[in-house]
């Protein structure tokens, strides 16, 4: 079989969790990689069994010839630029999200992606996310009904530091609900198959980065904010971020609500809960549910399924090992190169 030979643009933390995830994938390989900082041109040198041609710019690796595809992990506001190289090429793009930190930008780089053959594919890796996965699918088999609401819950730790701080203002970000809610924005509109018509949001730096100086000046980026959008359908979704609210379980909460049920995935615990409103309407005692079960349901691979009581249907989904670990940890975490 011959392999996918990739090319890492960009070795910070998030090119080196891709450098971990092709090399776990038995049908592909890093072949070069891009970076302008020689420290993490080293670490992501280190990960791999054989040394590999490094670059010090994205375009000597375009041209390079050793690569089918390439990973574009850059800092965000840099993402334009090495796009519209990339994108003159015949390789396959995968590209960090968010696409640009500008919205004329990505709309440039859609329309010089237009017609072109090779995959041009914008990470958004949170669909793939087991519990979440089959969360969608489920919804869009109908399980809850008709959706009219999808509510996401994120309480985590603030951003963590990067190469020369570049993280710390939303000129290069494209602002914290871009850098890492973009995610949410994605599940919304995919989960319910529509684009918005309308957005509201309020949000406020309130206690991250605040004493933090660099070159005089303070950092920019929101840690906490409120966003309600609303779709054609009259369906709604909403966003509650905290980037101060670390100490939980379980940082990501996504519900799905529709007439008939309701859908719940909870991470980094890879847990999955459904119920649905089997007795609406017949219930005779306040809270407890009649002619329901609950089942708990191993992934594949993972061992048994078994029957206990309960008011409700639990799917709960144990990712292994095998399955690209450092990818997981990483969007839990919200890691970015």
């Amino acid at each position: 079989m011959q392999k996918i030979r990739y090319g890492i643009i960009g070795c910070g933390s998030m090119g080196r969790e891709h450098i971990e995830n092709i090399q776990a994938l038995q049908a592909t390989e890093v072949t070069a990689m891009a970076d302008t900082h020689p420290e993490s041109l080293a670490q992501a040198q280190a990960l791999l069994k054989t040394p590999v041609p490094q670059f010090d710019n994205a375009q000597a690796l375009l041209d390079s010839g050793l690569c089918d595809a390439v990973v574009v992990a850059t800092p965000n506001f840099t993402h334009v630029d090495v796009l519209k190289q990339a994108l003159r090429t015949d390789l396959h793009i995968l590209a960090e999200k968010p696409l640009c930190t500008k919205v004329a930008d990505a709309h440039a780089l859609v329309e010089q992606a237009r017609g072109r053959q090779a995959l041009t594919w914008v990470a958004q890796e949170y669909r793939y996310m087991p519990p979440v996965a089959e969360m969608i699918r489920m919804a869009h088999a109908g399980a809850v009904g008709q959706i009219h609401q999808v509510s996401i819950r994120e309480h985590r730790e603030p951003f963590y530091p990067k190469v020369d701080d570049w993280n710390r203002f939303s000129e290069n970000t494209g602002g914290t609900l871009v850098e890492k809610c973009c995610h949410y924005f994605n599940l919304m509109d995919f989960i319910l198959g529509e684009h918005p018509v309308r957005v509201f949001a309020s949000g406020e730096q309130r206690v991250n980065h605040l004493d933090e100086r660099y070159n005089g000046r303070t950092p920019d980026i929101l840690d906490s904010a409120y966003v309600i959008v609303e779709y054609p359908s009259g369906a709604r979704a909403m966003l509650d971020l905290c980037m101060f609210g670390e100490n939980s379980v379980d940082n990501e909460h996504i519900i799905v609500v529709g007439h008939e049920g309701k859908l719940e995935s909870l991470l980094p615990s890879l847990t999955l809960r459904y119920g649905r409103r089997e007795d609406w309407g017949t219930r005779k005692v306040w809270g407890r549910a009649l002619g329901q079960r609950q089942r708990r349901v191993g992934a594949p691979g993972v061992g048994h399924q078994h029957q206990i009581c309960g008011p409700a249907l639990w799917r709960v989904l144990h990712r292994t090992p095998e399955v690209c670990p450092s990818r997981a940890r990483g969007a839990a975490r919200g890691g970015h190169p």
